[in-house]
C-alpha cells in the first residue's frame, strides 16, 4: 500500500476521480435549475409547482453529494488504516474453510455498507420525500423492507457466492463457469421475481372488470401483444409516485399498474403509458437488453478471472498475499471506472429505446396527444427536473429529459 504500487495509485485516483466527477455533475445540474419554466409545461406547471420541483431537485442533489462524500471518506479511512488486513485476519481466525471465510467476510462488508447507508436512506424517505408529499412509507414498513431485502440477499446471494468462491478457488478457467451460473440465475429471476419475490413487498390485486380492463385488453389485441393477467400494485403504501411494467414471456405476459398511476391519469393516458411499455417489447428492446447484459457479464467475469488473485492488486490494500474472497471486493472497486463507461453507453442506448417506445405509443393510440399528456402529468406529479444539465443526462439518465421527449413526439405529427 505504497505510492510505488501502480495498482494503489490507479485505485486511489479512480475512486476520488469518480467522486469529483459526480460532484461537478451535481453542481452543474443545480446551477442549471435557474432556467425558466419550459413553454411545453406551462399548461401543467404553475409557478409554485415549478419552484417546488426545483427545490426538490436541489435538496435531493445536496443529499446525494453528502451521502457519497461520507461513503467515500469511510471507505478511504478503512482502506488506508489497514482495515482490509484486519478484517481478513479476524475472519480467518473465526472460520477455517476458505468458502466459509468468504461468505462471512463478504456478508459483513455488505451489512456494514447497508448500515452506513441506512441514515441517508431514512433521511431521504422520511425527510425529503415526505417534505415534498411523496412518502407514504411508515417506519415499520421501511424496516420490514430492509429486513426482507437482507434476507432475500442472503437466501439468493450466499449460495451463488459459495459456488463462485468454489469455482474460482478450484478451476483455472473458472470465469466461464461463473458466467454460466450467473446467467442461468439472471434468466430464472426474470420469471421468479414478479411472481414470487415482488409480492413479498407489494400486494398484487387483479384489476376489476370494467372499462379500463376492457380497454387494456383491446389495446393488447390491436398491438398483437397477448396479455394473460392485469394486476394493480399497492404502490400508494410507500409513495405517491406511479409506475407500470410488464413481466413474463410468450403468451404469459402480465401487466402491473400502480394504484397511484390509475388514480392520477385518465384512461387514454394510461393506455399510452402501457402502449409505451408494449413498444419496448415489440421493438425487441427487452430481449436486446437482456442479451447485452449477458455479454457484459461474460466480459466482467473474464476480467475478474484475469486479475482476481493478482499480487499487486492485493498489495494495494495492504495484503502480503492474495485472498480469494477479498479479490471479489478489490475487483469491484477496480472495475468502477469501466462500469461508469458501460453505464454511459447503456444510458445512450436506453434513451434511444425510450424515443422508439414513445413513437410506438403514439402510433398505437392514434397520435402523440395522449402520450404527451401522460408525460406532462408524470413530470408534474413527480416534480421532475425539467432542465437537467447535459452532463448529468450523459452520465446517469436512462430516459431522455421530458422536454426532449415532448419535442420528439411533436415532430411525429
Amino acid at each position: 500500500m505504497t505510492l510505488d504500487n501502480p495498482w494503489f495509485i490507479f485505485l486511489l485516483v479512480s475512486v476520488t476521480g469518480l467522486f469529483l466527477l459526480e460532484v461537478v455533475s451535481v453542481l452543474l445540474n443545480v446551477k442549471h435549475l435557474r432556467q425558466p419554466l419550459p413553454v411545453d409545461f406551462e399548461d401543467v406547471f404553475d409557478a409554485e409547482t415549478f419552484a417546488r420541483s426545483q427545490a426538490y431537485s436541489r435538496e435531493s442533489a445536496r443529499h446525494q453529494v453528502v451521502a457519497a462524500g461520507v461513503r467515500l471518506a469511510v471507505f478511504l479511512g478503512f482502506w488506508l488504516a489497514g482495515g482490509f488486513v484486519w478484517l481478513e485476519g479476524w475472519v480467518s481466525g473465526l472460520v477455517v474453510s476458505p468458502i466459509g471465510q468468504g461468505l462471512l467476510g463478504l456478508s459483513l462488508l455488505h451489512v456494514a455498507g447497508t448500515l452506513l447507508s441506512l441514515p441517508f436512506d431514512w433521511h431521504d424517505t422520511f425527510k425529503i420525500e415526505a417534505k415534498y408529499g411523496f412518502n407514504k412509507t411508515t417506519p415499520s414498513v421501511f424496516l420490514a423492507d430492509l429486513v426482507k431485502s437482507l434476507a432475500l440477499g442472503a437466501l439468493i446471494g450466499l449460495p451463488v457466492l459459495a459456488v463462485l468462491l468454489w469455482l474460482f478457488g478450484t478451476f483455472p478457467g473458472a470465469w466461464l463457469w461463473a458466467w454460466l451460473v450467473v446467467t442461468v440465475l439472471v434468466l430464472i429471476l426474470q420469471y421468479v421475481a414478479p411472481r414470487y419475490l415482488m409480492p413479498l413487498f407489494n400486494t398484487f390485486t387483479p384489476l376489476a372488470d370494467g372499462p379500463l380492463k376492457s380497454a387494456i385488453y383491446g389495446l393488447s389485441e390491436r398491438c398483437a401483444f397477448p396479455v394473460k393477467e392485469v394486476f394493480v400494485i399497492d404502490g400508494s403504501r410507500r409513495s405517491t409516485k406511479g409506475n407500470a411494467f410488464f413481466a413474463g414471456f410468450g403468451r404469459n405476459k402480465r401487466i402491473a399498474l400502480y394504484d397511484t398511476l390509475i388514480e392520477k391519469h385518465s384512461q387514454p393516458e394510461l393506455l399510452a403509458v402501457l402502449a409505451h411499455e408494449i413498444g419496448h417489447c415489440k421493438r425487441g428492446h427487452i430481449v436486446q437488453r437482456l442479451a447485452v447484459s449477458v455479454v457484459q457479464l461474460a466480459l466482467i467475469f473474464l476480467l475478474m478471472g484475469t486479475v482476481l488473485s493478482h499480487p499487486g492488486l492485493h498489495a494495494a490494500f495492504g495484503l502480503s498475499q492474495p485472498v480469494l474472497w477479498l479479490g471479489f471486493v478489490f475487483f469491484s472497486i477496480l472495475f468502477e471506472p469501466a462500469q461508469t463507461v458501460m453505464g454511459i453507453v447503456s444510458g445512450l442506448w436506453s434513451r434511444k429505446h425510450e424515443y422508439e417506445a414513445d413513437a410506438y405509443a403514439a402510433g398505437a393510440t392514434g397520435g402523440p396527444a395522449d402520450m404527451t399528456a401522460a408525460l406532462k402529468r408524470l413530470a408534474r406529479d413527480s416534480l421532475s427536473n425539467l432542465t437537467p444539465h447535459p452532463l448529468t443526462v450523459f452520465l446517469h439518465y436512462s430516459h431522455p429529459p421530458m422536454i426532449q421527449r415532448l419535442a420528439a413526439l411533436r415532430a411525429l405529427r
